[in-house]
């Protein structure tokens, strides 16, 4: 699915999947799904021409024809997918009776020709849907257009002639941030080589502003300075000719030499020259390459060299040696950011008068601290000649983060916020204005969003051996790298979440009402049309004491595809049964327990055929109902944090095609012979394992990535039958193990792993929370070391006895960025050393052996680790003298 193209993107493989000869298709029907193929690939192409156009070029005729086809496609999906679905639904079971069992197979057999004459005339008036569109292009010269260049003056630019005291925290502690990484007071004989710094952060947060003012500081200190602003779709030769004139080189020849040339004269212009070039707004990482040949690390004359980007990557790529730095720009702080807009609208007074106060609060939380909003607003408050009355911040004040303001003076903000949106490809523009479903200021959980963007279709194979979820994991990553989402760090390190500044979520929301993509119902007269032909809901009662209708009035609630509900507005929600074609249903955190007085019946989730994603996570359930049996193209199922819920119906086993199952605190025993059926499954999180055959049926699931399991006792049948499944499983990257016991019958399972378990080589976690003597450990990382070389993170809880010799075999792993070792009372060994040559690329280490043990670092220890947590043996430091509490630490840790 795409914000561009709609559904044709995922309908031609379909399409083809209709003329393969499992569906055994007339010849003539056949003939007419190629015609209808060819046609939607022609248009296709099209619409990605148009989608590359920004919205405001283009004509209404094309706007109007663009629109009408994706509206298109969203039909023939429909009907293509309820004719696959109820084919597939069309299975013979084993019957002993041979009589019904004929019987049986005779009705399937007419069933299956009806379906078939079925969408054969569907087919056949599609064709007639799509030569009216046709027509219609044809009669309106309808034409594809080309994008023009981008405006020559990026709305930025407006930063860079600002008034230097208008923007408070600049010359502050910006500055001198920057100042101190530039290290000029820092230069000596010994160190004026080129040092290179890069100011990242997204649109609008002052990069360019802070490095103009860093320029004209510090530019007296320099033979010659430049500064370059790039933007979106640069000419390398101008750049480079840009460069050299500003430097002062204004040869007439410039014209007419090449990249090649110009790199050449750029370089030798500035050999024996201590020169200061700032390049503004850098996008692509091969044009900074390129420039960069230009710049000799070899000019030991103390040059400075700053770049500014909107790109995580560009930044890092910036720098080229060991003193190169990059430096995060962060919001302004909440006192700055008062200053700053009080400054702007009461120039004359002495702050804000007493009944703006609360307003402007308000105003500046949702400006997030980014300069050029928070100066944008408060001119459009500020008026020409005097200032707004308090009714008209009201008013602004609600139509911020909803897309629905109406006031020229806040598009500029659009617009630098347009320009990074502009730049990307389709499908990440797709991922992106899904995020207008949250609420402001949400925490948006990494993987179920992109499960989300899986069962919604925005992610594509891009050939059958990739796991849809690394995809999406690709897309997300890229929009954190494009500035676009803020993430969201948890405590080892790792991106879990991710936020939407309140600018961004009212630019997608306002490009999301533009394009029908998603209708945003939150209850407080800022709907968009109820009316409207959308295929989406979110549904957010941001007043919980509004007594919201239910929605009976939503066009067309047939067509809708996709429902996310937020607190407390579940109880507007009609009748499942009336979504037809129903893909993402998520209730998660929605009361629908038995002390709840919503009267929904989940039994309905049943009719939902089509239904991809399923989310019922903390909505305190007690029991599934068998008939989610019948979703049978279920993708994902989340039941997270659902305590009461303690089993699953046997029906489940039907979810051949399910990809992702959380039951994680849940309690949950899957029935005998339900796991051996999920062979699609890739991510399986929560299960306990009480049972041998249930531990032998996940030695069925040969595409799974992620595991969680826990179990209830410590037979040795019950782990021998668990290693011998996890033998067989050879695409485990994360592995998760507990108990519910503490005793040494766990020591078992960790034996076994030791002596039969070869890790596959995609191992990247393994998080053991079962007592463990380490040395069973030993087996499986001396046995084939390369078999770890993707290890990064290594938890093992209630280890018996920690010893030299582990120490060292783990500081072997290569690729080990996070190490927890707790080990158990019994620890013997009185010393343990972390020896320089081992983890080498360990970031956070935490090592506990009780108060029994002295931990001692070598120079040259853990060079790149920032954080470590170690137990101190005072008893035993004590019995060494002083010198038993020097642990290597002077010097040492140099990344901390």
């Amino acid at each position: 699915m795409d914000i561009v193209t709609g559904a044709i993107s995922n309908l031609i493989p379909k399409l083809g999947e209709l003329l393969t000869e499992e569906f055994k298709l007339h010849k003539g029907v056949k003939k007419n799904i190629e015609d209808l193929g060819k046609e939607l690939e022609s248009m296709n192409a099209a619409l990605i021409k148009i989608g590359e156009v920004p919205r405001e070029q283009l004509d209404s005729q094309d706007k109007l024809w663009a629109d009408e086809v994706r509206e298109l496609s969203y039909v023939i999906e429909d009907v293509v997918d309820k004719f696959l679905v109820q084919v597939d639904g069309i299975q013979s079971d084993d019957n002993n009776n041979i009589f019904k069992g004929l019987m049986k197979r005779t009705t399937e057999l007419l069933k299956k020709v009806k379906h078939k004459h079925g969408i054969a005339h569907a087919i056949k008036d599609i064709q007639e849907q799509l030569q009216k569109v046709a027509d219609r292009r044809d009669r309106n010269k309808v034409f594809v257009p080309h994008p023009t260049r981008p405006i020559a003056i990026d709305p930025c630019l407006r930063a860079l002639y600002a008034e230097a005291t208008e923007l408070v925290g600049i010359y502050g502690k910006r500055d001198q941030d920057l100042m101190r990484l530039l290290s000029m007071e820092g230069d000596d004989a010994s160190n004026k080589r080129l040092k290179k710094v890069s100011i990242v952060g997204f649109g609008g947060l002052g990069k360019t502003t802070l490095a103009r003012a860093v320029y004209e500081k510090i530019k007296g200190d320099f033979d010659c300075r430049a500064f370059v602003p790039v933007g979106q779709n640069p000419d390398m030769k101008k750049v480079l000719r840009d460069i050299l004139i500003d430097l002062g080189n204004h040869h007439s020849d410039l014209a007419m030499l090449d990249a090649n040339q110009l790199i050449k004269k750029l370089h030798e212009f500035l050999e024996n020259k201590r020169y200061l070039v700032i390049i503004d707004d850098i996008w692509d990482e091969k044009l900074w390459e390129g420039i960069n040949f230009a710049f000799s690390n070899r000019n030991n004359l103390g040059s400075r060299l700053i770049t500014t980007t909107r790109i995580v990557s560009v930044s890092n790529s910036c720098r080229s040696s060991h003193g190169d730095s990059v430096y995060q720009m962060e919001p302004l702080s909440v006192d700055d950011s008062r200053i700053l807009f009080w400054k702007r609208i009461f120039p004359d007074e002495n702050g804000c008068l007493n009944e703006f106060e609360q307003v402007s609060r308000d105003i500046l939380k949702k400006c997030g601290g980014v300069p050029l909003a928070i100066i944008t607003i408060a001119s459009a408050l500020a008026g020409d000649q005097k200032m707004k009355p308090k009714c008209e911040w009201d008013i602004l004040l609600q139509s911020l983060g909803s897309g629905l303001t109406e006031d020229n003076s806040l598009e500029e903000m659009r617009r630098i916020l347009s320009f990074s949106y502009s730049n990307l490809p389709s499908h990440l523009k797709t991922c992106l204005l899904y995020l207008c479903i949250y609420p402001e200021d949400s925490k948006i959980y990494r993987d179920k969003l992109i499960w989300k963007w899986v069962a919604e279709g925005f992610v594509h194979h891009e050939n059958q051996g990739n796991s849809l979820y690394l995809l999406g994991l690709n897309y997300f990553n890229q929009l954190i790298n494009r500035s676009m989402i803020q993430p969201i760090y948890g405590f080892n390190g790792e991106v879990y979440a991710c936020r939407v500044h309140d600018m961004v979520l009212d630019l997608i929301c306002n490009l999301s009402r533009e394009a029908k993509f998603v209708n945003l119902l939150d209850g407080t007269g800022n709907n968009m049309s109820s009316q409207s032909n959308y295929r989406r809901l979110s549904i957010q009662n941001r007043n919980e004491d509004h007594q919201a209708k239910p929605l009976t009035d939503i066009k067309s609630m047939s067509r809708v595809r996709s429902i996310t509900i937020f607190l407390p507005a579940i109880e507007v929600l009609p009748s499942l049964s009336r979504f037809e074609v129903l893909r993402v249903l998520d209730l998660s955190r929605c009361n629908l327990g038995e002390n709840s007085s919503l009267q929904l019946n989940l039994k309905d989730v049943g009719h939902l055929i089509h239904l991809r994603y399923l989310g019922l996570a903390a909505t305190k359930i007690s029991k599934l109902p068998a008939e989610v049996g019948k979703l049978q193209f279920l993708e994902v199922l989340d039941l997270e944090n659902n305590p009461f819920l303690k089993e699953l119906p046997s029906t489940v086993c039907n979810f051949r095609r399910l990809i992702y199952l959380n039951l994680v605190g849940c309690q949950v025993v899957p029935p005998v012979g339900v796991l051996q059926n999920l062979t699609s499954i890739e991510v399986l999180s929560g299960i306990f394992v009480s049972l041998n055959i249930i531990a032998r049926e996940l030695g069925n699931l040969k595409r799974l990535r992620e595991l969680m399991c826990y179990f209830g006792d410590g037979s040795l049948d019950l782990y021998e039958g668990f290693v011998k499944s996890l033998c067989n499983l050879h695409h485990i990257e994360s592995l998760y193990i507990d108990c519910n016991f503490r005793d040494t019958s766990s020591f078992e399972l960790m034996d076994l792993l030791g002596e039969q378990w070869v890790p596959p080589i995609h191992l990247r976690e393994f998080k053991s929370f079962m007592p463990s003597q380490h040395s069973a450990l030993r087996g499986w990382i001396q046995r084939d070391p390369s078999h770890l070389s993707n290890l990064s993170e290594l938890i093992l809880w209630s280890v018996k006895d920690m010893q030299q010799d582990d120490v060292e075999i783990i500081g072997g792993l290569l690729c080990l960025r996070r190490l927890l070792i707790i080990t158990s009372t019994d620890q013997t060994q009185r010393l343990l050393v972390i020896r320089a040559e081992g983890f080498r690329c360990t970031v956070d280490f935490y090592l506990d052996c009780g108060s029994g043990t002295q931990i001692l670092f070598e120079p040259g220890a853990l060079p790149r680790a920032e954080s470590v947590v170690i137990s101190l043996g005072v008893r035993v430091a004590k019995e060494d003298g002083n010198r038993g509490f020097d642990l290597g630490l002077q010097g040492n840790l140099l990344s901390l």
